[in-house]
């Protein structure tokens, strides 16, 4: 398993590597491998104490108005609406009271 950790200096002149949240686990060290060494222990104590991380597959799900995309595509009058659309755009535009 992978968990992404963060590697930063520290005041002192040493090392804090931080796993994100939803751990907020964090060690320092003098160096950035004892920084990473010290939360790599970190986490192996929480792991043997029976923690358990685990990743979460969530399905992506498509915006409702997708099925929808392309659905004119090669319409004949596709072109034609569109200009239509353009020009009434441009119109409003030109003068607000239009509406």
């Amino acid at each position: 398993m992978q968990v992404p950790v963060l590697i930063e200096r520290v005041a002192e002149n040493g090392y804090r590597a931080r796993a994100g949240e939803p751990f907020g686990w964090s060690a320092e060290g003098a160096t950035a491998d004892e920084a990473l060494g010290a939360l790599k222990e970190i986490v192996t104590q929480k792991v043997a104490a029976g923690v358990t991380i685990v990743s979460l597959e969530v399905p992506i799900t498509a915006h409702p108005w997708m099925k929808f995309a392309g659905k004119l595509k090669g319409h004949p009058l596709l072109e034609e609406w569109k200009q239509a659309m353009a020009e009434y755009r441009q119109e409003v535009e030109n003068d607000p009271e239009r509406l």
